[in-house]
């Protein structure tokens, strides 16, 4: 599975893995409003309450920020705690996809409106699975607009670029923005067009492992418009100037896939290991300073899975904050 990309892994490997129940409801203390973002769009906000310095938790792909519900209201004693459900999931708005509104800048670009509509003051970001693009939007961006993040089995190759291991999303949007460049004039464009050229010939080989890798899967159902338009809003994110702590389930929980005797359930597993340990070493090499820290055998929802450890590294990491 080492070629395929990293939304097919998320798709297969996570749905084997056993994860908590999927229901989302309001199981926990807390006030809900909806904050205008854009033209047309306000997002679900859960206040769970509490004071301190704030935090903003951000669920992961499909889920909503029900989803921390069991998690989040343990950190009121000492902060303020939010969770805002991104556009098109639950409550929130969900616009038709187009031009880019679904972009990881876009989704960072809601949770810094909702920030400046709330006046939350430097929030520290905690992030799940595809939230990481959020966190590494916001982070890289607008770093003084945040005291920290924490990505929760979220810091992989769509959160930081890892130029040994390129992924379809991310090189597909680096060409769409080179030749947006381009078209909007106002740069040397002998220079572009020669970066662009590379590019593609970079993508060119990244596209064909890729649909190697797909030839081999079983087949999967059509993404709608809107989670279609998430997955291929990935961005490349290069630069992250903010304290981070980073918490990878790896090797994941596999108990739920049966051994049958041939080896590939420890093949999965030692390729799974393989690749969480190049995300990990891929942050630590391009975040300064950032806390890694490794749960083998835990849920991809490792916040769920292993919620009291997660709670103190957590608790740990806001410590060291200024």
């Amino acid at each position: 599975m080492r070629n395929l990309n990293n939304s097919l892994f998320l798709l297969v490997a996570f749905f084997i893995l056993p994860l908590r129940a999927s229901a989302q409801t309001d199981s926990s203390p807390h006030k809900v409003q909806f904050v205008t973002v854009d033209q047309g769009v306000q997002l679900e906000v859960l206040d769970w309450g509490g004071s301190g310095r704030p935090l903003i938790f951000l669920a992961g792909a499909g889920d909503t920020a029900h989803r921390f519900d069991g998690f989040a209201p343990q950190f009121t004693a000492q902060h303020h705690v939010y969770g805002i459900t991104r556009r098109g999931l639950g409550a929130s708005s969900k616009p038709a996809p187009a031009n880019g509104n679904y972009s990881a800048d876009h989704l960072g670009d809601d949770v810094i409106a909702v920030m400046k509509a709330l006046q939350i003051d430097r929030p520290v970001l905690i992030g799940h699975s595809i939230a990481g693009e959020e966190l590494s939007s916001v982070g890289s961006r607008s770093p003084e607009k945040v005291s920290g993040l924490t990505y929760l089995d979220a810091a992989t190759d769509f959160a930081f670029y890892d130029p040994a291991h390129p992924i379809l999303e991310v090189e597909m949007s680096d060409i769409r923005r080179r030749i947006e460049e381009i078209e909007a004039g106002g740069v040397d464009e002998k220079k572009k067009l020669l970066e662009l050229e590379t590019a593609v010939a970079k993508f060119e080989t990244v596209l064909h492992q890729n649909n190697l890798g797909v030839a081999n899967m079983p087949p999967l159902p059509p993404r709608s418009p809107i989670n279609a338009a998430m997955n291929f809003g990935m961005q490349k994110f290069t630069s992250i100037q903010v304290p981070a702590l980073a918490i990878y389930a790896c090797p994941h929980n596999w108990d739920r896939l049966p051994d049958d005797g041939s080896g590939r359930k420890a093949a999965l597993i030692a390729d799974d290991k393989v690749r969480c340990t190049a995300w990990a070493d891929n942050f630590k090499r391009g975040v300064p300073g950032a806390r890694i820290v490794m749960i083998p055998n835990a849920d991809h929802y490792v916040y769920l899975s292993n919620e009291a450890q997660v709670a103190t590294e957590i608790n740990a990491f806001l410590a060291t904050l200024h």
